[in-house]
């Protein structure tokens, strides 16, 4: 049961097609829309793991694929990628390699971080080269634009819109606004 229902239900993480950390009782949820090969959403990573790590079992947060394949060539492959390792229970530290080897996300480099975790490659190779994940990302994305998501990374704190244009600070001073 979550703790904070949201009027909409494109707003609620869901464990089976998303990837989420911290429990489903937590006071806040925060819903990143975010893109691999996105500088911003590079910067914001760290952000997210400190307010993961400073406010623990109060935030639920939710990763979900918005890659603009107009501006990030990469992107889709490095979410299908990504996806592929979550199959593998992979998907976190998958992130973190792929954020901070954000210039090198071609297939070579994909497998060179999959075989760094080590990944079944066989699987690996074969649910990319197959696009097993191409639906559940492209679901994400139509999930974005249906909220009107235009860049990344996009956050929602309890389901408001918070703008990060102008600083990451602005989501934590959300969370800790719907806190109180």
């Amino acid at each position: 049961m979550s703790a904070q229902p949201h009027a909409n239900p494109l707003l609620t993480p869901d464990r089976a097609t998303e990837h989420v950390l911290g429990p489903d009782s937590a006071a806040v949820t925060v819903i990143e829309f975010g893109d691999f090969e996105c500088p911003s959403c590079r910067q914001a990573h760290p952000a997210v793991q400190m307010l993961l790590s400073h406010f623990g079992h109060q935030l639920r947060f939710a990763f979900r694929h918005f890659p603009l394949r107009e501006v990030h060539p990469h992107a889709e492959l490095a979410a299908e990628a990504a996806e592929a390792a979550g199959a593998q229970g992979k998907f976190w530290p998958y992130a973190d390699l792929l954020f901070a080897h954000q210039s090198h996300l071609d297939t070579a480099h994909l497998d060179t971080y999959a075989r760094q975790l080590g990944l079944d490659m066989p699987r690996f190779e074969n649910e990319l080269k197959d696009n097993v994940y191409r639906q559940r990302v492209q679901e994400q994305v139509e999930i974005g634009r249906r909220l009107n998501v235009r860049a990344t990374p996009s956050f929602y704190v309890n389901g408001e819109f918070t703008d990060v244009s102008f600083g990451l600070e602005h989501l934590r001073n959300a969370v800790e606004r719907a806190l109180k």
